[in-house]
C-alpha cells in the first residue's frame, strides 16, 4: 500500500478528512431555511427567492406528490434546464421520500423511453418548453407529467440578459401545473430516510449503448457536496454562478448542493450565455464559478472582455475536458485567478480529484479529494503500479455510488477489491507523479469526451445503421479546439448509393434521434473500414489514423 503522498500538497488550512452528518439530502435546504430564513437562496435574472420561500415551495411539491399517491422509493424524473424550478423540484422530490432520476433535457424520445423503462419512473417534472418532446413519450408510457412555466420566476424587467424564447408563451401537451402543485399546503408527516438509503439515480451511457443508472445514497450525495464546498473555501457569503448543467453531477454538486449546504446563493442561468454570465458576475458579485471548457473558450472570445470586473471571484474551475494552455493563460491574466482543473465520474457523484489552488499543476487532474483513495493499476494484472508508471486509474471514497440500478452484473464488473476496499475502475489511463498529482493520458474504454459529456460510439453507430443505405460505419473522435473532441462517423454506403446519400442527410438523421451533444458533426464516406484479424471493425486503427491526421 502506497503512502498518500498527495497530502503534502493539500489545500492550505483544510483538514485532510471530513465527518458526514447522517441526514437526508432535503435537510440541506431545510437547515438553511431555518438558519437564514430571509437570505437570498436563488437569483434568477434579477428575481430573488429567499430560503423560506424555496423551502416552502419544496415542501408544497412534496405534499402534492404524497397527495397523488407517490410513495417512498418511487422514482421521479427531473427534465429541465437550470432554473429555480429545477432546484426546488429536486429537494421537494427527495422530501417526499421518492428517488430523483436525473434526465438530460436534450434527450430525444427514444433515449428518454429507454431511461423510463430502465428506472421504472412514474412521474416527470419538467417545464413547458420541453413538453413537446416529453408529453408524447409520457403519454405512451403512462407517465405522469408535472410542468412549470419558466416565466413564473422571471421579473417583469430582467436586469440580466435573458436568452431568446425563455420568456415566451409555450404550447404543449396538457400536464399538472407545477405552480399549483408547489402551493399545496405542506404536511407535517416526516418520512424517515436513512443516510445509506437511495436518493438519486444519475444515468451514464455504457459501452453497450444501454444507459446505466448510477444509484447514489443520501450519504454519497452529501459527502460530495461537502467536499465541493470546503475545497473551494465556500462560506454562507458564497455566491455561485450556475452555468454547468444541474442534470449532470458536476453542476448539481458544485453549483447547487455545495452552495446550499453552506447557505450560500445560487444564480442559475437557464442556458449558457456569455453576456448574461459576465453581467451576473459583475452585478451580483459572484464568488464561485464552475464551468465547462467550452464556456471558458466562448467567454474569452467576447469583445472587450478585459473591461469587465471579475474582482469578486475567489474560485473558478471545471473539468470534463482539458482546457488548452493558451486559453488558460489568457483567462488567468484577465481574472487574476488560477483555473482549477478537476476530474470525476458519475459513479463518484462528481469530482474524485481536484487541483489544490496553491499547488496547481496545469494539465493535471489534481489530487484525490477528502477521503478518496486513488491508485494506478495494471489493467491486465490489476497490480498496483508505482509513481511514474502508466496504468488504469481506480478510486474509492465516501461519495462512491452503490451500484447500477437493476444491473448486478455490470455493478460487479465496475468494482475491484484491494486490501478489503472496493475501488471503481475508471477506464481512464494515466499516471501519478511523485507529488501525488494524477494525469490522464488515454482511455481504456471506447468513449468520446465532447465538452465534458460522454458519447459512446456504439450508441451513435446503432442509429446510423438504421439508415437502409449504410453498409458499415465506425464512430470515433477527432480533435476540436472548441469542444476538445468532436464526434466523427466514417461511413461505407451500400453499392449503388454512392453520391445519392449526402453527409448532411446522415447528420440530420442522427440529430433527430440523438441528444444534441451526441450526433456526429462530421461524416466521411470511405470505400472500406479497417478490420481486425477476426474480421471485426478495427476502431483503434481508425482512431490512430485520425489522430495522425490531426498532427499534420
Amino acid at each position: 500500500m502506497q503512502e498518500k503522498v498527495w497530502l503534502k500538497k493539500w489545500n492550505h488550512n483544510v483538514t485532510h478528512s471530513l465527518d458526514y452528518p447522517r441526514i437526508s439530502v432535503d435537510k440541506l435546504l431545510q437547515k438553511s431555511a431555518e438558519w437564514y430564513p430571509d437570505k437570498t437562496a436563488i437569483i434568477f435574472y434579477g428575481t430573488r427567492i429567499d430560503y423560506t420561500t424555496a423551502w416552502r415551495y419544496a415542501r408544497g411539491l412534496s405534499a402534492f406528490l404524497k397527495k397523488i399517491g407517490i410513495r417512498k422509493g418511487d422514482r421521479i424524473g427531473i427534465s429541465m434546464q437550470n432554473s429555480p424550478h429545477w432546484i426546488i423540484s429536486y429537494f421537494g422530490i427527495i422530501n417526499s421520500g421518492a428517488i430523483v432520476v436525473l434526465l438530460n433535457p436534450m434527450l430525444k424520445e427514444e433515449e428518454l423511453e429507454n431511461i423510463i423503462r430502465d428506472s421504472g419512473l412514474n412521474t416527470i417534472v419538467t417545464t413547458n418548453d420541453l413538453l413537446g418532446r416529453i408529453g408524447g413519450v409520457a403519454s405512451r408510457m403512462n407517465v405522469r407529467v408535472i410542468s412549470g412555466n419558466i416565466r413564473f420566476f422571471l421579473p417583469e424587467k430582467a436586469n440580466i440578459s435573458v436568452p431568446p424564447g425563455i420568456d415566451g408563451e409555450y404550447a404543449g401537451e396538457s400536464a399538472i401545473s407545477w405552480e399549483e402543485a408547489v402551493k399545496t399546503e405542506p404536511v407535517n408527516e416526516d418520512i424517515h430516510m436513512g443516510s445509506e438509503e437511495s436518493a438519486m439515480i444519475a444515468y451514464t451511457s455504457g459501452t453497450t449503448a444501454v444507459p446505466k443508472g448510477c444509484v447514489h445514497t443520501h450519504r454519497s450525495i452529501i459527502a460530495n457536496a461537502m467536499a465541493s464546498a470546503y475545497w473551494r473555501g465556500e462560506t454562507p457569503a458564497a455566491i455561485e454562478l450556475g452555468t454547468a448543467p444541474f442534470f449532470h453531477v458536476t453542476g448539481l454538486s458544485f453549483s447547487v448542493l455545495g452552495p446550499i449546504y453552506e447557505s450560500g446563493t445560487v444564480i442559475p442561468l437557464y442556458r449558457w450565455d456569455r453576456q448574461a454570465a459576465v453581467e451576473s458576475i459583475e452585478k451580483f458579485r459572484v464568488t464561485h464559478w464552475v464551468a465547462v471548457p467550452t464556456m471558458i473558450a466562448d467567454l474569452l472570445a467576447m469583445p472587450d472582455l478585459e473591461k469587465h470586473d471579475f474582482s469578486s471571484l475567489t474560485f473558478v474551475g471545471g473539468g470534463g475536458a482539458a482546457v488548452p494552455k493558451a486559453l488558460l493563460e489568457r483567462f488567468e491574466k484577465i481574472t487574476g485567478l488560477n483555473f482549477v482543473e478537476g476530474y470525476g465520474m458519475t459513479e463518484m457523484m462528481g469530482q474524485s480529484h481536484v487541483n489544490p489552488a496553491a499547488w496547481r499543476k496545469p494539465g493535471s487532474i489534481g489530487i484525490p479529494q477528502f477521503g478518496v483513495d486513488a491508485k494506478i493499476i495494471d489493467p491486465e494484472t490489476l497490480k498496483e503500479l508505482p509513481p511514474g508508471e502508466t496504468g488504469e486509474i481506480i478510486f474509492t471514497g465516501p461519495s462512491i455510488f452503490s451500484g447500477y440500478y437493476g444491473k448486478e452484473k455490470e455493478t460487479q464488473e465496475a468494482f475491484i477489491e484491494i486490501d478489503g476496499k472496493r475501488y471503481v475502475r475508471s477506464g481512464d489511463i494515466g499516471f501519478m507523479d511523485d507529488d501525488g498529482f494524477f494525469f490522464v493520458v488515454d482511455r481504456l474504454k471506447r468513449m468520446i469526451n465532447r465538452s465534458g459529456f460522454k458519447v459512446w460510439p456504439l450508441e451513435v453507430e446503432n442509429v446510423i445503421y438504421r439508415i437502409p443505405e449504410v453498409k458499415e460505419c465506425c464512430v470515433i473522435s477527432t480533435k476540436d479546439s472548441r469542444v476538445g473532441e468532436e464526434v466523427k462517423a466514417y461511413v461505407v454506403l451500400k453499392p449503388g448509393y454512392e453520391g445519392k446519400i449526402s453527409r448532411e442527410y446522415i447528420i440530420k438523421y442522427c440529430k433527430e434521434n440523438l441528444a444534441d451533444y451526441k450526433y456526429p458533426r462530421i461524416v466521411e464516406f470511405v470505400d472500406n473500414i479497417p478490420k481486425t484479424g477476426s474480421g471485426k471493425i478495427d476502431w483503434r486503427k481508425l482512431q490512430e489514423i485520425e489522430n495522425q491526421r490531426g498532427k499534420q
